[in-house]
């Protein structure tokens, strides 16, 4: 099984949660929604094409868009292999607690 960082676990999550809308600004937007906390360019970036080139994410590039200059996007989805490997994270998490008293809050 490949193990993923919580970092991975959370990109993964949004880029799925984002479906066709999951490119860099929406990832890191999304990702300081969740975490209540600013994320850096390279706290987003770095981990995306670690993801993509580890085969967890597919990536490519959309067409030319006015508003940006005629510029792409770089935009992302979750791979069979990304699909199995939170898959994974889930039910590792699941096993991990099952059985446990619940954490007090404060």
């Amino acid at each position: 099984m490949d193990y993923l960082s919580r970092t991975e676990e959370l990109i993964l999550l949004v880029v799925w949660r984002l479906q066709s809308d999951a490119y860099g600004l929406t990832i890191r937007s999304m990702l300081g929604e969740l975490t209540g906390s600013e994320w850096s360019i390279g706290a987003v970036y770095s981990p995306l094409k670690r993801l993509a080139r580890s085969g967890f994410l597919e990536s490519w590039d959309s067409d030319p868009i006015d508003v940006r200059g005629g510029r792409s996007k770089k935009c992302y989805r979750l791979s069979d292999k990304g699909i199995r490997a939170l898959s994974a994270v889930r039910a590792l998490t699941e096993t991990a607690w099952a059985g446990l008293t619940p954490v007090p809050s404060n």
